[in-house]
């Protein structure tokens, strides 16, 4: 069963994949040239180039390239970076090429990303958007398709599914 499902011409996939993967081997392989000390709290707003690690707690908007934030990591304002690797907690908005929400990360806000990942036990609250991969716009008789399969009701297994979003992963638990 597809929960989320989109249709994107492959030869756009392809590219979009292309870039989001130049755009991760980047971050990973740049240096860490900024830390925000578990010791520290920062109350204003901080822009950064090149990679930025917070450990501390900030309250404020954060802009810049890559951020990772550590499990020990707090931010209470908006995020908008090229690529985020979240561990701690963010209360805000969140917008970015690449996320990668990892299992201790909580993210409280609207999440906004080209691509992104969501490991077993994050938690997210808000809403999840996916850029640039809009669906196509469905035709009349795909439209019409559409509503005799909505007539038959659905039948659940009990099982959890999973379906791909944007390269993450959403995980739903489907009751009978």
């Amino acid at each position: 069963m597809t929960l989320f499902s989109k249709k994107i011409p492959a030869q756009q996939q392809q590219m979009v994949q292309a870039e989001l993967k130049k755009e991760l081997e980047k971050a990973n392989s740049e240096v860490i040239s900024s830390i925000v000390s578990k010791d520290m709290e920062i109350i204003g707003e901080i822009t950064f180039k090149g990679k930025a690690r917070i450990d501390g707690q900030v309250e404020g908007n954060i802009k810049g390239e890559h951020l990772v934030l550590s499990e020990t990591g707090r931010i209470k304002g908006d995020v908008e970076v090229g690529s985020l690797k979240c561990h701690g907690e963010i209360q805000g908005n969140v917008t970015a090429r690449l996320v990668n929400a990892l299992s201790t990360a909580v993210i409280d806000g609207r999440l906004i990303a080209d691509d992104f990942s969501i490991e077993s036990g994050a938690a997210l609250f808000g809403e999840i958007q996916s850029r640039n991969r809009r669906p196509q716009k469905k035709t009349a008789k795909e439209k019409d398709a559409g509503r005799q399969n909505k007539s038959a009701p659905a039948k659940s297994s009990g099982k959890k599914e999973s379906s791909s979003v944007g390269g993450g992963l959403a995980t739903a638990s489907l009751k009978k």
